[in-house]
C-alpha cells in the first residue's frame, strides 16, 4: 500500500492523527472541530500561555465552549505543545500561524517560514500539509514548497502533499460556524486535493474543491477585499451624506428595499479584524510583480486608513459646538473590540482613534465588557473603566465606537452630556448626539 492510500485509509477509519501549528482563534477552532469528531490533535504554539490554557482546560477563544474544551483534553483527543518535534507524529499538519504586515504594509511571511522550516525539519514521509493563514496568492507553490522541499529533501507528490484552503471564521455569528461553513480547498496535486477534501469533510459540510493553490489563495483575498471595497464605500458615502444633512442609516434602509442588485454594507468608524484591513496589502505585493496597478482597491484601502483621523475631526468639532476643546476635555470610548460581541481588538479603528484623541491632549477612559486591558499609544497598557451613571455624567465627550448589545442605549443617552454616535446605536434624535 503506498503512502497516500495509508493516509486515506487513516482518514476513513479517524485514526488519522493531526497537528495544528498555530492556537490563536482560527487554530484553536480546527483543532476543536477535528477533536470533536474523534482525531487525536496536537497543538502546536510558540506561546506557553496557550499551551498551558488548553492543557488545563481553559478557553480563550469567545465563541469556543469552555466544557467541550474540558471534555477533548480529560478524552486525550486534544492536547497542546510548544515540542515541534511532535510533528513526526502526525499524519496532517494545518498551519494556522499570524500573516501581518511589516512597517512598510508589506507581508510578513516570518511565522509561516518559521512553520514551514519545522515541519521540515521533523514530518515523516506520507504527511499532508495544508496552510490555512491568510496571504497573496502563489504563496502555497511560490513560498512554502522550496522551504519544506530543500529543509526536508522530500519529494512532493509522494512524500508529502501541500494544500491551501482559506479560513471561513466570523467572531460572533450565531447563525454559520465551522460545520456549515463551506470549505474551499486547492492542492499542488490530485492526490493532495484528495487527501485534502476527505479531512474537511470530516468537520464541514460541504467542501469546494478549486483547481490550484492560488485559485484558493485568491478566494481569500477576493471575499475580504470586496467586503473593504463596499464599507469604504459606504464610509465615505456617510461622510459626504453628514456634509449634506442626509441620513445615510435612512438612505440604506430605503435602498434595502430593492429585491436584486443591492446588498447593504453598513458604515462605521474604519474596519478591523486581521483580515479585511490587511488583504489588500497583500493583494498589492503580488500585483506588483505582475505590474499590475490595484487603484480600486488601493483608493478604499486609502478611505479606511483615513477613517480614523476623520473620526477624530467628528469628535472635535462635536466638542466645539459644545464650546469645548479636545485638549483637556474627559473622553469616554464605550467599545474597543473591532465588531459588535466579540473580545478581539486587532486592527479595530476605536484604537486609532483614541491614539489620535489623545496627541490632540484628550484624557482617556474606556468600557468594554469583553476587553479588560488594551495597549495604545505604544505600549502603554490602560484598562477599562466600569460604566456608571457618574462616568457618563463627568465624561465631556462619549464615544460610540462599538456596539456591544450589553450597551443600553436609553442608559447612555440618558446620562451623557455629548455622544458621538459612530455605529448608529442610538436612534432618539437629540441634540446632544452626533451621528457618523
Amino acid at each position: 500500500m503506498n503512502l497516500k492510500d495509508q493516509i486515506v485509509q487513516k482518514i476513513a477509519s479517524s485514526d488519522v492523527k493531526i497537528a495544528v501549528i498555530g492556537l490563536g482563534e482560527i487554530g484553536l477552532r480546527l483543532a476543536v472541530a477535528f477533536a470533536a469528531e474523534g482525531l487525536a490533535v496536537t497543538g502546536l504554539d510558540t506561546y506557553d500561555e496557550r499551551v498551558e490554557a488548553i492543557n488545563a482546560g481553559r478557553n480563550y477563544v469567545r465563541d469556543l465552549a469552555t466544557d467541550k474544551i474540558e471534555q477533548l483534553v480529560s478524552s486525550g483527543k486534544l492536547k497542546a505543545s510548544s515540542d515541534f518535534s511532535q510533528l513526526a507524529n502526525a499524519d496532517a499538519i494545518f498551519i494556522c500561524v499570524p500573516t501581518p504586515l511589516d512597517a512598510f504594509k508589506k507581508p510578513d511571511m516570518s511565522y509561516i517560514e518559521q512553520a514551514c522550516s519545522a515541519i521540515a525539519d521533523n514530518m515523516t514521509a506520507g504527511t499532508f500539509i495544508c496552510l490555512e493563514s491568510t496571504t497573496y496568492p502563489t504563496t502555497t507553490e511560490d513560498f512554502l514548497l522550496p522551504i519544506i522541499k530543500e529543509r526536508s529533501q522530500f519529494i512532493h507528490g509522494r512524500d508529502f502533499w501541500l494544500a491551501y484552503s482559506p479560513e471561513r471564521v466570523d467572531p460572533g455569528n450565531q447563525q454559520f460556524h465551522t460545520r456549515n461553513t463551506p470549505k474551499v480547498i486547492g492542492a499542488l496535486s490530485d492526490e493532495g486535493l484528495e487527501i485534502g477534501k476527505q479531512l474537511y469533510r470530516k468537520i464541514v459540510d460541504h467542501v469546494h474543491p478549486v483547481s490550484s493553490p492560488r485559485v484558493a489563495e485568491m478566494v481569500k483575498i477576493m471575499e475580504n477585499t470586496y467586503r473593504l471595497v463596499n464599507i469604504s464605500l459606504v464610509n465615505e458615502l456617510a461622510l459626504l451624506c453628514g456634509k449634506m444633512d442626509i441620513d445615510i442609516w435612512e438612505v440604506i434602509e430605503a435602498a434595502k428595499t430593492k429585491p436584486y442588485g443591492f446588498q447593504p454594507f453598513y458604515p462605521g468608524p474604519g474596519i478591523g479584524g486581521h483580515c479585511i484591513p490587511l488583504d489588500p496589502f497583500y493583494l498589492e505585493h503580488i500585483a506588483k510583480k505582475f505590474d499590475f496597478d490595484l487603484s480600486l482597491i488601493h483608493t478604499a484601502g486609502h478611505i479606511n486608513n483615513m477613517m480614523a483621523h476623520r473620526m477624530t475631526i467628528k469628535i472635535t468639532s462635536a466638542l466645539n459646538r459644545h464650546k469645548k476643546a479636545i485638549n483637556g476635555s474627559k473622553i469616554l470610548f464605550l467599545g474597543v473590540a473591532y465588531k459588535a460581541n466579540i473580545n478581539d481588538y486587532r486592527e479595530s479603528p476605536a484604537l486609532k482613534i483614541m491614539e489620535e484623541v489623545a496627541k490632540k491632549g484628550g484624557e482617556l477612559c474606556y468600557h468594554d465588557p469583553l476587553i479588560p486591558t488594551i495597549s495604545i499609544c505604544g505600549d502603554t497598557k490602560t484598562s477599562a473603566v466600569q460604566l456608571t451613571e457618574n462616568l457618563l455624567k463627568t465624561a465631556d465627550c462619549v464615544v460610540i465606537t462599538t456596539n456591544h448589545d450589553a450597551f443600553d442605549p436609553n442608559f447612555i443617552l440618558n446620562n451623557s452630556q455629548l455622544i458621538v454616535d459612530l455605529r448608529n446605536a442610538i436612534d432618539e434624535q437629540s441634540d446632544k448626539v452626533y451621528k457618523l
